[in-house]
C-alpha cells in the first residue's frame, strides 16, 4: 500500500462501532444458518400469529414500535433504534405486532436456523391452551 492510500484513509472506523446487545443464546442448533430479515407491518397490525423459531433470533427496530411478547415475559413495546431477541427452540413468541395505528413498524431479524427447518412455525391454538399458565399476566383489556 502506497505512503499516499495510507495518508487517505480514515480513522472513524476505530469508533464507528457501537454495541446494541450482547447475548449469550442457550443454545445453537447444529450446522445452523444465519437468515436475516426484514419485516414491515401497516400500522395497526397484530403482526405474526404466536410461532416459535428454531434458533435464537436478534432484531433491530428500523421504524415505529414493536409491541413484543414471548412466553414467561410481559409484553413491552420496542421502539425504534432498540433491539431485541428470543432464544428460540421451545419458546413461544407471542407477539410481534405494529404498537402504533399512525404508522408502520419495520424491523430486522437475524436468525439462526435449524437446518431444514421453516424460520417460523405457527402454534396451534390446542398448543397455546395447553401452555396458557406459561404466558405472563396480560395488561387489561388484551387477549
Amino acid at each position: 500500500m502506497s505512503d499516499s492510500t495510507r495518508q487517505n484513509r480514515s480513522n472513524a472506523w476505530q469508533t464507528a462501532l457501537t454495541t446494541l446487545q450482547e447475548v449469550s443464546p442457550p443454545f445453537i442448533p447444529a450446522g445452523a444458518h444465519a437468515m436475516t430479515v426484514v419485516v414491515e407491518y401497516p400500522p395497526g397490525d397484530p403482526g405474526a400469529p404466536p410461532h416459535r423459531h428454531s434458533g435464537p433470533a436478534f432484531g433491530y427496530v428500523l421504524e415505529g414500535e414493536m409491541r413484543f411478547e414471548l412466553e414467561g415475559e410481559p409484553e413491552r413495546v420496542v421502539r425504534a433504534g432498540e433491539v431485541f431477541w428470543e432464544p428460540g427452540g421451545d419458546v413461544i413468541h407471542y407477539q410481534d405486532g405494529n404498537n402504533r395505528d399512525d404508522g408502520p413498524v419495520r424491523f430486522t431479524v437475524t436468525m439462526l436456523c435449524e437446518p431444514g427447518k421453516p424460520m417460523l412455525t405457527v402454534v396451534d391454538d390446542e398448543e397455546l391452551a395447553q401452555r396458557a399458565d406459561r404466558r405472563a399476566p396480560r395488561p387489561e383489556g388484551r387477549s
